[in-house]
């Protein structure tokens, strides 16, 4: 069965960059590849090893701090794109550089104004901070979380999954707007698990992305249905009034003045019906 040519959903594995190139058998079906970088010049090494040994996988570095020169080291050595946390990372960091590709890490408690301000920052992607293990499966809390980024953000998305993650849940993902998910590898999986979800995620059928809404997410303020219907009670009594008085000056002009119903003024005969003179 032929792979379909639709646009489908992401696998970014990411490797702790001690363990990185005894897990590189792990990486066949990825499309991208993070090391987590707690030493930056020895990340830098691994991962000039691992894009000459994977040269079919994109790699990028995720940093827990770093200086500007450590940042050149990396892309020198071939880093596509660097990981770096929006609470820990300095502005001056990778200012300068239009070469590397920039993803900014969130947390996923953010403000809903704040979330929006990224898609104004000079950066490529978003991602949501996460403890990929601690999550045993998709839930719909998780869901309608990433769906709510995915829904203000116009970068795109990627989200951490575990490694137990199926072809379902990641059809779920990318219909709610997610373009890559993150799996971190370890030894004691199986060597062929991404493999096998890129063949499940091949056969797979996905379906085209919902569109985004255009109109601005403001929330309209409606009236409560006890006032609204006090309002036209109100309205009605007005234009009530409004033809009495007509009425009365009508008759008034024409002379029909009696003192039986009050409303003909002093003085005649009254000649409305149900008036006592």
């Amino acid at each position: 069965m032929a792979a379909s040519s639709k646009p489908k959903i992401q696998i970014v594995a990411k490797l702790a960059a001690e363990s990185a190139e005894s897990l590189a058998g792990h990486l066949a079906g990825a499309d991208a590849g993070f090391l987590s970088l707690s030493n930056l010049a020895r990340g830098a090494e691994t991962l000039q090893k691992l894009s000459k040994s994977q040269p079919d996988i994109i790699w990028g570095g995720w940093l827990d701090s770093g200086s500007g020169a450590e940042i050149k080291q990396l892309t020198t050595a071939g880093c596509d794109f660097i990981v770096f946390s929006a609470n820990k990372t300095p502005v001056t960091l990778m200012k300068d550089d239009k070469g590397t590709g920039k993803i900014l890490e969130l947390e996923a408690s953010i403000t809903e104004g704040l979330l929006r301000t990224a898609n104004e920052l000079p950066i490529d992607a978003v991602i949501i901070a996460g403890e990929e293990k601690e999550i045993q499966a998709l839930t719909w809390q998780q869901l309608m979380l990433f769906r709510r980024f995915a829904d203000l953000l116009t970068k795109p998305l990627m989200v951490p999954v575990p490694a137990e993650v199926t072809a379902a849940e990641l059809e779920a993902l990318w219909e709610a707007g997610v373009t890559a998910v993150v799996m971190e590898i370890e030894a004691k999986q199986p060597e062929d698990r991404l493999m096998k979800l890129r063949q499940e995620i091949d056969k797979t059928e996905f379906p085209s992305r919902r569109s985004k809404r255009a109109e601005a997410l403001v929330p309209r303020v409606s009236q409560p249905p006890g006032r609204r219907a006090a309002e036209e009670d109100d309205d009605d009594d007005d234009e009530r009034k409004g033809v009495k008085k007509d009425e009365k000056e009508n008759r008034l002009a024409a002379g029909n003045s009696c003192g039986g119903c009050g409303d003909c003024g002093d003085g005649g005969d009254c000649r409305h019906p149900g008036a006592s003179n």
